[in-house]
Parts: C-alpha cells; structure tokens; sequence
C-alpha cells in the first residue's frame, strides 16, 4: 500500500542506523489535461500572503493544534539526529508536517466513513515493537519521546493513521484493481528487449533554480550534501526539500536506464557504486543529488544475488562506555572473532566473550548494507567480516556459513510482474483519492 509520509519509518530507521528509501510511485493523471486560464502580467490584490504558514486548523470538524505539529516536528529531529536546518528551512518543514498531518486526518476519517475500526490493542503492539528497536519498554520509551518534545499519542496517532488507510485501499482500491495478461507480457517483451544493458536504483533530491536565484540553491544543495554526508536520511531531506514529484517517495526514481536520465545523470550514474552519494550536478532546470541504491544488469547474473546462510555474533557495550573503552572491548572482540574457522565454531567464540549469536538463512545479500556487500562478495566459506558498530550499540560481524551464487539470471516470472504492476496502480489510485479528499475537505486555518 501507499503511504504518502511516515515518521514511524523513520523513527525504525533512526533505531536501526539504516536510511531506506521507498518504491516510486507517480500518477499518471499528474500531469494536467488542461491548463489554467491565468494571465502572464497577473496582478495581485489585497494584502494577504496565501503562504503565510497558520499553525493550527479544523479539517471537516477537527481540529490539529500547533501541538501536534511540534510533535511531529520533534520526531523528525529523533529520526535524523544530524538535523540542521536554517529558520527558512525549518518553517518549509514545519509546513509540511502540517499538510502531512492534515493528510493523516483525511485518511482516518475517510475510515471511519467507511466504518472501518482499528483494534487499540493493534496500535499498542505496533508502538511497543518500535519501543523495542530503541531497546526500550513502552513505559521508557513514553518517557523518551516526551524528554524529546514528543509523545506515545503522536507515534500511535500514526499508527492508527497508516492502519487505517491501508485497509481502506484494501477494500475500496485494491480488491477493484486488476493486470491483463497482456500488460504482463508487454513487460517481459521489454525485459528481453533490454537484456545486458545497466540498470540503476537511483534516488533524487532535485532543486529547481533559475539564473536568479542559482548560487542561493548551489549553496543550499551544497548543505543538504553536508547533512547526508553526516548521516541524514535521504529520503528524509528527499520529501522535506526535493522540487520533484518523486518527493512524496523519499525521492525514489526505482530502477531506470541511463536513456531514461538526463545526460549528466546518467554520465554520474555509470561511475557510481551502490551507497555512493553524488551532487550536486547541473540538470535541466536546476540541481540534483543522487543516491545510487543499487545497480544490476537486466537479466544477468550478479554475485550480489547471492543467497548467504549467516551467523551474526554480536557484543553490547555497557551503558556509559567510553570511546577508550570501546576500543578496547573491539580489540579483544576482533582478536577472538578472527580466530573462527568455520560457523561450528562461531557458538563457542560467542560464549567466551559473552556475546549473542543469531543465526540466519536465505538472505539475498542485496538486503545488507553495500559495504557488508561487496565484503561478502569475496569473503570465504567460514570466515567473519570486519567487526562493524559504534560506543553506543556495541559490536558485530558475521560469519559466512554459505553462499548460494546464481549462475544465470532468471526472467521474473508472470506472478511477480503482476504483483509489481498491481502495487504501481493502486499507487496510483490511492494517490488519486486522497487528491480528491483533499479538494472535498473543509478546511478552517486558525
């Protein structure tokens, strides 16, 4: 299903120290059938600002306080700690966290109108889960996010808002929605079309400029780099500042060819490796920075296909460890870790030095980090990776217990074509509904 914002996301992304980015979708009825009838010399009347921000409203009865807005703003700022924005820059975000919320409202109560009830137990599990990715119980992470400027009502607000409209596009869109065989076989017609040729996940953070205001937006695309580089999360800084229609994704342009991009994207495109950050570099009608996901050559085998069978041995520092510490804790770590000659071995190592060991299989190695990748890439049978971690979360590696490599790259089969072509339309016609809740709404700013 859709969602067209989630801090609960981010929130599992800041727990998780992983920065995700969400599958593009776009209208196709985006683009307007008619244009407006508005002269070019068109003069305004009266001394109102239509973008003058209003920190509450009523939205068809109810109401959102500048205290939901805080809120939600200072889950933002847990989710992406490395967070710096100007004032100019928070106020385009508070604004729209704002019509985020506004959004939200809309959609819980289009579910309500449809009398569909979300169980609070429900909500309450979910908020307990994401209490647990910060290693905290629902009682202490209450208390966190209150110590934060936020609170439990905002996160399970939120909940009950993604709850709620998903199982609305369950029943009202998606049981409606249906793919021919004939759009099936038109995929696989331009799949075998395009065999061999480079294929690239891309994300996008575009920045309109004009020759006015060019070195203003050089400037601000150069922090945002910053911020990134820092470890901000792109799909955050994605949907709070990107000008393109791929912001409402968290910037994500899904898998394109390089005769799909503009030239000096697709010229960046080809040098770059999966993680990599790039911008910001000159496009029509201003600035991108790209974010390569992931690549692939369209129906060839790849090592990062793989599939690993894992051990996952893992060390918590102390509360109050210090970096020396740390340090410290990592070299014997590394030093007994090392010495694994095979998984059978991993249990007893972890058991020496008090660690936990996890145990995983069938994971397509595309799931990891890229830098894990293309470590495991390489790595032998029965060996460990580098120990990866911080002083705060404690220290890891994992051992490869095996590794399962394509020898060919298979066509995705008939049900999984359908299945992405189905996800791509009720995408797009939830994204036309709640248009249409928004142009229906009675919406009264304070």
């Amino acid at each position: 299903m859709t969602k067209i914002s989630t801090m609960i996301g981010l929130l599992a992304v800041a727990a998780a120290g992983i920065t995700p980015v969400v599958a593009q979708t776009v209208a196709d009825d985006e683009v307007p059938t008619t244009s407006l009838d508005i002269p070019g010399n068109v003069k305004l009347y009266g001394d109102a600002k239509a973008n003058v921000y209003r920190p509450s409203a009523t939205v068809n009865g109810e109401i959102i306080t500048s205290t939901d807005i805080e809120q939600r703003m200072a889950l933002i700022r847990i989710a992406n700690a490395n967070l710096t924005l100007s004032a100019e820059e928070e106020q385009r975000l508070r604004q729209q966290v704002f019509s985020n919320l506004i959004d939200e409202k809309l959609q819980i109560q289009a579910a309500k109108q449809a009398e569909i009830t979300i169980d609070e137990n429900l909500i309450n599990q979910q908020f307990g889960q994401l209490a647990a990715r910060f290693k905290q119980t629902p009682e202490q992470f209450t208390d966190y996010l209150k110590s934060k400027g936020s609170s439990a009502a905002a996160v399970k607000q939120q909940i009950r808002g993604e709850f709620a409209w998903d199982r609305l596009l369950s029943r009202n869109i998606q049981s409606t929605t249906n793919v021919s065989t004939e759009e099936v076989d038109a995929v696989l017609k331009r799949l075998e079309a395009a065999k061999g040729q480079d294929e690239f996940h891309l994300g996008e953070i575009y920045l309109e400029a004009t020759s006015e205001n060019a070195a203003e937006v050089a400037e601000n695309a150069r922090k945002i780099m910053q911020a990134l580089q820092s470890g901000g999360s792109f799909a955050a800084y994605a949907r709070q500042f990107s000008d393109a229609s791929t912001a409402v994704v968290g910037g994500d342009l899904g898998w394109v060819r390089a005769g799909q991009l503009p030239d000096s994207m697709a010229e960046a495109a080809g040098q770059m490796q999966p993680g990599q950050l790039v911008g910001p570099i000159e496009v029509p009608g201003g600035l991108s920075i790209m974010l390569m996901v992931d690549r692939r050559q369209v129906l060839t085998a790849d090592p990062r296909d793989a599939v690993l069978s894992l051990k996952q041995i893992s060390l918590d520092f102390p509360a109050g460890t210090t970096e020396a510490q740390a340090t410290q804790l990592a070299s014997k770590f590394t030093e007994a870790t090392n010495a694994i000659s095979g998984c059978g071995t991993a249990d007893a190592v972890a058991q020496s030095l008090g660690a936990s060991v996890v145990s995983r299989d069938n994971l397509s190695m595309r799931q990891l980090p890229p830098q894990l990748q293309q470590t495991l890439v390489d790595l032998q049978v029965g060996k460990t990776t580098q120990p990866f971690g911080s002083a705060n979360e404690g220290i890891s590696v994992l051992v490869l217990c095996g590794r399962d490599v394509p020898q060919a790259a298979g066509t995705p089969s008939a049900e999984q074509i359908e299945q992405r072509l189905l996800d791509e339309k009720v995408n797009k016609r939830a994204q036309r509904y709640l248009r249409d809740l928004r142009r229906d709404a009675v919406i009264e700013y304070s």
